[in-house]
């Protein structure tokens, strides 16, 4: 039995005990449904050997091969990860486009007993409903982007902000990325599809009558594109700013960005290409900075000498619309929170 999807809140709320992607480890970890299990009845290697026949020799035994592996993977997760079922679980199961690997292991489940679908289209309608809700339909919400220099916390308002009921999203959370020069993060970026399937599936949880908040960005974070949709919503939107002063930003910095300050030698090398912008002089006093230890003093003049001039040309061609300013003398943890305070009581009641 197969199951028809035709948008994409229905696929996200599928209401089924388990879903199962039998594609393999690599179309996995590419992008999945949220919540699925990965159990491939063709591993990487399986299904390039398969391929190759198929494309080489003849689809006659490709086939011939590709059901003996698939039906001795199947029985190996039905035995393993699948045995502690009872009678009435209910799982989804799809392959790539809804053929041969998700139909001969929905149908093994189903002759077990097993109340089995096999999602219609597989992983391609799935991925063709993500890609008309970002690329092809408007947004039905109303953003509010937070804005304000390098080092004012923003990031870390997001999660306070978000338990004081303001609907927020964070892409930079979601791309894996601090969203700038040094923004790497250990583990590196998900690909551009799964940022897109957490983006679509955060969003659709949201309330469309109420406003949502997402920290000021470019239309690219690290290496993730912004969807067409969330860009064009966030260039409508008004704009929240953060102030703090330099010292408090410097040292917010050092923490924030600790992994990176404590590698000197890779810092200097995501540093460099800024010689052609900042000149040789201010590269050379970086460097001297950090052979020397003192982050507070190179964070201090990476946000005055780098981020501040940035953000202001950036500002100067914008002209965002401003709703409101919120200046901290802190931004530790207790002043992170009154701001949060503040900020969350005011957006409220604004007249977004």
């Amino acid at each position: 039995m197969t199951r028809a999807f035709s948008s994409l809140p229905d696929m996200l709320n599928h209401g089924f005990d388990t879903v199962i992607d039998v594609r393999s480890p690599a179309e996995f970890a590419e992008d999945h449904v949220p919540g699925a299990i990965s159990l491939p009845v063709l591993d990487n290697e399986e299904r390039a050997r398969v391929g190759t026949i198929y494309k080489q020799e003849s689809p006659f035994l490709a086939r011939k091969l590709g059901a003996a592996l698939v039906f001795r993977n199947a029985a190996a997760h039905i035995e393993g990860p699948l045995a502690h079922h009872e009678g009435g679980w209910r799982p989804l199961v799809y392959c790539w486009r809804g053929g041969q690997r998700s139909g001969s292991f929905g149908w093994m489940l189903q002759q077990i007993g097993w109340r089995a679908e096999v999602v219609q289209g597989g992983y391609k309608t799935f991925r063709r409903l993500v890609t008309k809700a970002l690329y092809q339909d408007p947004l039905p919400h109303r953003f509010v982007q937070l804005g304000g220099y390098t080092g004012t916390a923003k990031t870390a308002l997001l999660p306070r902000l978000a338990a004081r009921g303001v609907q927020v999203i964070d892409l930079e959370g979601l791309a894996r990325h601090r969203g700038s020069l040094l923004g790497d993060m250990p583990g590196g970026q998900p690909s551009q599809k799964w940022f897109e399937t957490c983006l679509a599936q955060e969003l659709s949880q949201l309330d469309p009558d109420r406003p949502v908040l997402v920290e000021a960005e470019s239309s690219k974070v690290g290496q993730i594109l912004l969807p067409p949709s969330l860009w064009e919503g966030m260039k409508q939107a008004p704009w929240i700013e953060v102030a703090a002063p330099l010292d408090a930003r410097a040292v917010y910095l050092d923490e924030a960005y600790d992994d990176i300050l404590s590698d000197g030698a890779r810092l200097k090398a995501q540093l460099a290409p800024l010689r052609y912008h900042r000149g040789h002089a201010l590269i050379d006093q970086w460097e001297a900075l950090i052979d020397a230890g003192e982050r507070l003093a190179l964070c201090r003049s990476l946000a005055a000498d780098h981020y501040d001039p940035a953000y202001e040309k950036s500002m100067s061609a914008m002209t965002p619309r401003v709703l409101q300013r919120f200046e901290t003398p802190t931004l530790d943890a207790a002043g992170l929170d009154a701001l949060a305070d503040r900020i969350a009581d005011a957006f409220h009641t604004m007249e977004i």
